[in-house]
């Protein structure tokens, strides 16, 4: 631990830890359908009954803290977004669990119960200020939930680069979006085992064609660290250098319109080491290129 702890930035003087409110049940419908919230509510109070794990999905299981856990991990979202939108601060990272993308309008699986991102955008369109939202989603799976949320919407671009294939086995280059939010969406699947440049050269690509017609005024990042090299689900190659190239390039390629507005959420990363240093590196870029 002593080593490891030696090859990570003091980031102590420069991230200010907030604890934010959770969210109220009545936020959730922004997004979710009551009979969603319901069943997700029932079955964390069955765990909290019980002292059980219950499975909500196939690979989606509830505790007895999950309830408060998912509703504290969509209010971080919602103060990252309030105090960016403020001034208050110059971009939040929120590390949270449970994850969210995965998180339908009516369905939790992939371990996401709620889709704290898709919250968080719809926060953001709130506010005045805020009429275009990217969504830049690096995590080795898709994020079926948020694609299929923001589907026949023009005021979010969905923006995609993900293992294929993989679960859940969407994402592909033809889900583009649909009615008014034809165009909106853009997916870049990738086979596994490339050199890490590929991916980020991939990833650039896209995210240049992604702007060349849409002009955000926030950016929200569902930032995947399974995308590492050492991670146990998925087959992509990015290690800390890559995730800080991608951290720049989202911010810097907003600047211009979005003015530095990005809040990033933590998604999948599997392997706790791995984890740790590719968070302090995405955190030290977002402290870099925010200033």
């Amino acid at each position: 631990m002593g080593a490891l702890e030696r090859t990570l930035p003091d980031l102590h003087e420069d991230v200010l830890p907030i604890l934010a409110e959770p969210a109220l049940e009545p936020d959730l419908e922004m997004v979710h359908t009551r009979n969603h919230i319901g069943r997700v509510r029932s079955a964390c109070e069955q765990a909290l009954e019980t002292g059980q794990i219950i499975k909500v999905d196939d690979d989606t299981v509830v505790s007895p803290g999950s309830w408060n856990a998912a509703l504290a991990a969509v209010g971080c979202g919602f103060a990252a977004v309030r105090d960016v939108l403020s001034g208050r601060q110059l971009g939040g990272f929120c590390p949270i669990r449970p994850p969210g993308h995965h998180a339908t309008q009516d369905r939790a699986m992939g371990f996401c119960l709620f889709n704290n991102v898709a919250l968080a955008a719809r926060r953001a369109l709130a506010n005045p200020s805020v009429s275009r939202v990217l969504i830049a989603d690096w995590d080795v799976h898709h994020g079926n939930g948020t694609q299929d949320i923001f589907y026949e919407d023009p005021s979010v671009f969905f923006f995609s680069m993900h293992q294929s294939p993989l679960y859940p086995g969407t994402g592909a280059v033809t889900e583009t979006g649909r009615g008014s939010g034809e165009g909106f969406t853009r997916n870049l699947p990738m086979a596994p085992g490339l050199p890490s440049s590929q991916y980020v050269g991939a990833f650039l690509e896209g995210l240049d064609h992604v702007l060349n017609g849409f002009e955000p005024d926030f950016v929200l990042i569902s930032a995947g660290f399974d995308a590492g090299i050492e991670d146990p689900l998925g087959g992509f190659t990015l290690e800390q250098d890559d995730f800080a190239i991608l951290t720049r390039a989202v911010v810097e390629k907003t600047r211009a319109t979005a003015n530095g507005r990005v809040v990033s959420f933590l998604e999948g990363g599997y392997n706790s080491a791995e984890l740790g240093r590719n968070v302090a590196s995405h955190l030290t870029t977002l402290r870099d290129v925010l200033v």
